[in-house]
């Protein structure tokens, strides 16, 4: 059974930093893409920033570009989102899962962008 379990969300306020962590089971993560996704409030998930399996090759969302970076930990099976000059539309339950989201989701980390 494949578990991901967010963490390291909270309040920031705009321009701030935060760094989100996921540690995941069941799953090997080098072998697999893995990807941060958000859901902001009154949208649809979307998809955030993705790390390649093997070459740790990463993309991110043009809203997100020279915001944010994607890496992570083969040994300890964890993916991270570094996130700098956070924005209140930033705001938003960020999960993490494969790149193709067909595991079942966990239950999110919160990050939330005010004053």
């Amino acid at each position: 059974q494949v578990h991901f379990v967010e963490s390291g969300g909270g309040l920031v306020q705009p321009g701030g930093s935060l760094t989100l962590s996921c540690a995941v089971s069941g799953l090997d993560i080098g072998s697999n893409h893995m990807s941060w996704y958000r859901q902001r409030p009154g949208n649809e998930r979307e998809l955030v920033a993705s790390i390649t399996a093997i070459t740790a090759g990463t993309n991110v969302a043009e809203y997100a570009k020279g915001r944010f970076i994607i890496s992570k930990n083969n040994d300890k099976n964890t993916v991270h989102l570094q996130m700098s000059s956070l924005q209140p539309k930033d705001t938003a339950v960020y999960y993490c899962n494969t790149l193709s989201a067909d595991s079942p989701w966990g239950q999110g980390t919160q990050v939330t962008v005010s004053s």
